[in-house]
């Protein structure tokens, strides 16, 4: 019966759905069990991104296990030499072939955690601890990979202590070109003790074999403007080199000065770059360059100089923007318009400038249907804002201001009463928890009738009875939500835990564990 079902599609089929599972470890292992055909389908998944999902580090010694009889040897007196004796089994599978996703970074914690794990296990307290001594588990690991016949999608370097680029490293990198052939998404995390050349060396390799990268991320961690310089004239030639690239990430961490021609190297890209990322840059006249890229839709500016925020022309609809200047930012507003669909605020704001900035929402941006905004009170001119969005989808509030609980009671009515019938995402969890909207989260549900599919809620909003049953109460009376995110979940009182999940099972209603919510 089961080689009747593996006959025709099925196959192709089974691969395609198992596909996506790629961050579902645990069902992808319980399909690992089902036979021999699924177990083929289902291991090169599991293996395409090793270091980057949540996963113990035990499954490191199976690459050592792949690994020749000397490379195996210099691994087993690196171990010895710090009182650990191992010997490797043959693997099942090639497992080093099938990775797709390479950080460095990723790799040497999860080596790092493997090791320490050992020790422990071992109970020796006299073992010495991980040291640049281990680089072998580094350095052989990666050249597995490149001599595995692996292509890779993704690949980062960030901040290595133990991998150098080794002459060995490049040597293998010249001799199989297949490795990196097929990366679409490259980031470089550059600090001053790297071997600079030998970054320009990869980023020789990298535009000679790859032209296909769509996302290109790089960090510099040094104010050093001679960093930059050096790596300069490769970095050019690799953007040059690239046919299709659309996302464009740059972080100057301690803010350079020059860009010595990297950004300019954008205008060969002008016809495909649509998303750009600007962190801690300053002014220079370069990024001019920027109001060439037709194609641009996303522009995130995170903590950038002033001067560089007057020279763009915001012709986007996706802006996120992070500056201290509510008036810079009231400026961009009015130049990005009615074209303005997503927005995304972080900023302190003070009561007389939050006037001014929800007066220029209203005026110049009535196409909004994403909404992030932070330290914000529920004002009248906050509620008319949110009447005028008719086309708002997804919103994101921080409510942030301290007021009478008579006025805060009436202000959440009336903000619930607003909440526009498009709206299918409310995130109220980015205010502190246990101090405002979360006292009246009954009478923001009880009065709410927007169409909701996903709510995100803190725990202390749900710590109570009260609440909790307004929860069960919207979703009997709006019967479109579909995901609950409660952040720090498991600080809910148990039994009004267990009620909850019973509940929102009940009515089909994911529930959302965020532990540590970030924003």
């Amino acid at each position: 019966m089961a080689s009747k079902m593996l006959m025709g599609d099925m196959p192709e089929l089974m691969e395609n759905i198992l596909k996506h599972l790629n961050n579902e470890i645990y069902s992808l292992y319980s399909c690992v069990l089902v036979n021999r055909h699924w177990c083929k389908m289902s291991i090169p998944i599991l293996w395409q991104d090793p270091f980057s999902i949540i996963r113990k580090s035990s499954f490191i010694p199976i690459y050592f296990s792949s690994l020749g009889e000397d490379e195996k040897l210099v691994i087993k007196e690196c171990l010895k030499e710090f009182g650990i004796n191992m010997e490797f089994s043959k693997p099942l599978f090639d497992y080093a072939r099938f990775l797709k996703i390479l950080n460095i970074y990723l790799l040497e914690q999860k080596v790092k955690g493997w090791f320490e794990w050992m020790r422990l296990k071992l109970d020796n307290p006299f073992l010495l601890h991980y040291d640049l001594r281990t680089t072998p588990l580094i350095t052989l690991t990666v050249k597995l990979f490149l001599e595995s016949g692996a292509i890779l999608h993704e690949f980062g370097l960030y901040n290595s202590e133990f991998l150098k680029f080794e002459l060995e490293i490049f040597r293998s990198l010249e001799q199989n070109e297949k490795f990196f052939s097929r990366l679409q998404y490259l980031s470089l995390n550059i600090i001053s003790n790297f071997s600079i050349e030998n970054i320009a060396k990869l980023l020789i390799v990298l535009a000679k074999n790859t032209t296909k990268i769509n996302t290109l991320r790089l960090v510099f961690h040094s104010d050093e403007s001679k960093l930059i310089h050096t790596l300069s004239p490769a970095l050019i030639r690799f953007i040059k080199s690239q046919e299709q690239l659309r996302k464009f990430i740059f972080d100057g961490d301690d803010g350079p000065t020059e860009f010595y021609g990297i950004i300019s190297a954008l205008e060969s890209q002008k016809n495909s770059l649509q998303e750009v990322t600007l962190e801690d840059c300053v002014f220079s006249e370069e990024f001019e360059i920027l109001n060439n890229c037709k194609n641009l839709e996303t522009l995130r500016i995170l903590d950038c100089d002033t001067e560089l925020l007057k020279i763009l022309d915001y012709n986007i609809s996706t802006l996120e923007i992070s500056h201290y200047d509510v008036l810079i930012i009231i400026q961009i507003l009015e130049k990005t318009g009615i074209l303005l669909q997503r927005l995304k605020i972080k900023t302190a704001i003070v009561i007389w400038e939050e006037s001014l900035l929800l007066k220029a929402l209203k005026s110049f941006c009535p196409n909004i249907i994403y909404l992030y905004i932070k330290d914000i009170g529920l004002s009248t001119q906050l509620l008319e804002l949110i009447g005028n969005l008719q086309k708002l989808q997804f919103f994101s509030l921080g409510y942030a201001y301290y007021t009478s609980k008579e006025e805060r009671k009436i202000q959440v009515m009336q903000f619930a009463k607003i909440l526009p019938s498009t709206l299918q995402y409310l995130d109220i969890a980015l205010g502190i928890p246990g101090t405002l909207l979360d006292s009246f989260i009954d009478i923001l549900l009880d009065h709410c009738n927007a169409p909701l599919k996903k709510l995100l809620i803190s725990s202390v909003s749900l710590n109570n009875e009260k609440n909790s049953k307004s929860l069960i109460r919207y979703c009997t009376r709006i019967r479109t939500l579909n995901c609950v995110g409660i952040v720090r979940y498991y600080e809910l009182d148990y039994d009004i835990r267990n009620e909850l999940k019973n509940m929102l099972h009940w009515y089909h209603i994911d529930i959302l564990l965020l532990i540590v919510k970030c924003n």
